[in-house]
């Protein structure tokens, strides 16, 4: 008789001892791995909903957040919300004006990192890239010559590094020497519920100029800093001045 043959009940032995064999292999899977699996499994709902730290594939935040940098992200910065979904629990606040925060863009649900520069019922203008918010125009400053050469920047000649100051805020932004189509549009006033987002790097950020207004539910966390930073230009080197560095 081989092990193919008819068990009392119709089935052959081989298939009546597949399931306890099934059984019996995810249960040791599970001993042996469980601990791991238990970690992973915290790591991702403290990720989505506490804390997290984003890799920075784009310069559209330039001089501020370079490609490469590992940006520090506080989830839980405007709201608690149900693990993996934009489903909000609890609300704690709501971003301020100059925040670069972190949010699923409308057009095609890819994570996003800009500038906050409109809030709901703001008018914004730029106009030759300059910034007008509620009729007040924004004062621009040339870094210092010592300035614009620390900075981990390629071809920085082909580009102007002014200090922005509205309301109070200063940041750091940069233009390209010549003039772009990107550098006006508005004015225009942002909806109720609705936020406007601006890249540093003013005429290379896939902003409110191509996705439009950003939702509040979308609005994930607060970048705060940078926990380390890696040079993919540079034969894959750790630029180490930019461990731990604020956002601002």
């Amino acid at each position: 008789m081989t092990d193919d043959s008819i068990s009392p009940d119709g089935k052959t032995s081989a298939s009546a001892n597949a399931g306890p064999i099934s059984r019996f292999l995810a249960s040791r899977f599970w001993r042996e791995w469980r601990g791991f699996i238990i970690f992973v499994i915290v790591m991702l709902i403290f990720r989505s909903i506490i804390a997290d730290w984003n890799q920075v594939p784009s310069g559209s935040m330039k001089p501020s957040i370079l490609e490469g940098d590992r940006v520090m992200v506080d989830k839980m910065a405007f709201d608690l919300r149900v693990p993996f979904t934009l489903q909000r629990i609890a609300w704690f606040s709501d971003p301020e004006r100059s925040d670069i925060v972190t949010f699923v863009s409308p057009e095609d649900e890819r994570l996003f990192i800009k500038r906050t520069i409109g809030l709901p019922g703001d008018v914004v203008e730029l106009a030759g890239n300059v910034l007008i918010i509620n009729g007040e125009r924004a004062s621009y400053t040339p870094l210092s010559d010592d300035a614009v050469a620390e900075l981990d920047i390629e071809s920085k000649h082909r580009y102007r590094f002014l200090t922005e100051t509205i309301f109070g805020q200063k940041r750091t932004v940069m233009l390209r020497r010549t003039r772009s189509p990107y550098s006006t549009f508005g004015p225009v006033t942002v909806p109720e519920g609705m936020y406007l987002m601006l890249g540093d790097n003013r005429d290379n950020s896939g902003d409110y100029r191509r996705i439009g207004f950003v939702s509040r539910e979308r609005i994930l966390g607060h970048a705060h800093g940078i926990a380390f930073s890696w040079d993919y230009m540079e034969l894959e080197a750790p630029r180490l001045d930019r461990f731990f560095e604020d956002l601002h």
